[in-house]
């Protein structure tokens, strides 16, 4: 008899479908996996301990590129865990603004892992659909914070800014002329509150789309149905959260079980899957994003009729006025100290959450007193899920590893911090 024996397979760490620097080491029987063994560290960037050296404000911009494609959502457990310590809260329409860019952020993560996902498993078409979308949403974060990916945009306190009065307006150019602008600045007529209200109206009608596409496609549930399959009560043990830990069938949403900001005033359901299996993550995700889009709507119609201050008034926390600061000196010795120094924040720790796209991403912040963090520690997400691709990946084929790696929906930016 010949000796048959198992051989090890590197996965990544720059194959297309690894979603980052993830290297799987994978023990292989001819095409079945006895033993996944992800390997991590490629990526390390040290956010946690630079956040140490500096002052709390400085350090909201490394938030966004934690999980890079939840920007957002990152900065907000960050600055309510300062927020805590702080004991402070953001005016009412601030949290509403936070509310609803969580929101918008979470479709935004939605429809990259959508579009990604799909591609990995050979579905073309539904990432130029997801991508055509995400436009609109990545015009919302520049709008507001003047940058489409890292924001900056939550302060301790409140937000930087108002919601812009007007939308950025396409110009023609040799490559578009004047009628295509026309047709692209239709709904940029009003002010970023009426561009959000339109996209609410056709996005379920985008999803719908893609639905059509994927979710009776037979090919796409020979790929998904059945793979990666966790029981409720393993996906508790392994520390799951978000749309893993629901499709798993555990009704888990820190938005209705432990509200913050304004979710509590809130209507919106909690989908859940059955099976615990790739599908039913699939299906849990797409209705998180008729659910996200109910959440912003809702915003939109409260910030309509309330108009107010988006950040805390006290200068000890937040800088002055231009206008003032140019022209009053108390203002802009606030305004130097505030930038160089920072402000102290009461020794303490505390501990902050939100229901991040990906499931809870929780900040552990101590304070000495000084200002800056003594220690800043990120519980992200997708660590606990990739440690657990071992155990979803057994005995499954080669194949099945990429629709694991998608439905997890790793992004490598947190779980290398």
């Amino acid at each position: 008899m010949p000796e048959i024996r198992n051989f090890t397979l590197n996965f990544g760490p720059q194959h297309p479908a690894a979603h980052g620097v993830l290297r799987l080491v994978l023990e292989m029987d001819g095409e079945v996996i006895e033993r996944a063994d992800p390997h991590i560290g490629l990526l390390h960037r040290g956010t946690e301990k630079l956040a140490e050296s500096k002052p709390f404000n400085q350090s909201i911009g490394y938030m966004d590129r934690l999980d890079y494609v939840s920007m957002m959502c990152n900065e907000h457990g960050y600055v309510l865990a300062i927020e805590k310590l702080l004991g402070i809260e953001a005016p009412l329409r601030a949290q509403y603004i936070r509310v609803m860019f969580d929101e918008i952020t979470r479709l935004l993560n939605h429809l990259l892992w959508l579009g990604a996902h799909g591609l990995d498993i050979g579905a073309m078409t539904v990432f130029l659909y997801t991508f055509r979308e995400r436009e609109d949403l990545m015009d919302l974060y520049e709008a507001v914070s003047g940058t489409r990916m890292h924001a900056t945009y939550y302060r301790p306190g409140g937000v930087y800014r108002d919601l812009p009065e007007s939308m950025p307006q396409y110009q023609a150019s040799k490559w578009h002329n004047q009628k295509e602008v026309d047709h692209k600045n239709v709904h940029r007529q009003g002010s970023m509150l009426d561009f959000i209200e339109a996209f609410t109206d056709r996005f379920p009608g985008c999803i719908d789309e893609y639905e059509t596409l994927l979710t009776d496609n037979r090919i796409w549930k020979q790929r998904t149905v059945g793979i990666g399959v966790v029981s409720p009560e393993r996906a508790m043990q392994l520390g799951f959260s978000g749309p893993m830990l629901r499709g798993s069938g555990v009704e888990w949403d820190l938005r209705k079980k432990q509200p913050y900001e304004v979710y509590d005033r809130l209507q919106f359901d909690i989908p859940v899957g059955v099976n615990g299996d790739c599908y039913d993550r699939y299906l849990v995700r797409i209705e998180e994003m008729r659910q996200s889009n109910r959440i912003i709507r809702q915003c939109v119609e409260w910030l309509r009729n309330h108009p107010g201050a988006v950040m805390l008034g006290d200068a000890k926390l937040v800088p002055p006025r231009r206008e003032a600061m140019k022209a009053d000196m108390e203002a802009l010795i606030h305004h130097f100290k505030l930038f160089t120094e920072g402000y102290c924040v009461p020794a303490g720790e505390a501990y902050a959450a939100v229901e991040h796209p990906k499931g809870e991403f929780g900040v552990y912040l101590v304070s000495d007193g000084a200002n800056k963090p003594y220690r800043l520690k990120v519980r992200a997400p997708g660590f606990a899920h990739l440690s657990a691709m071992d155990e979803m990946a057994r005995g499954h084929m080669l194949a099945d590893v990429v629709a694991i790696i998608g439905t997890q929906d790793i992004v490598f930016g947190e779980i290398d911090r």
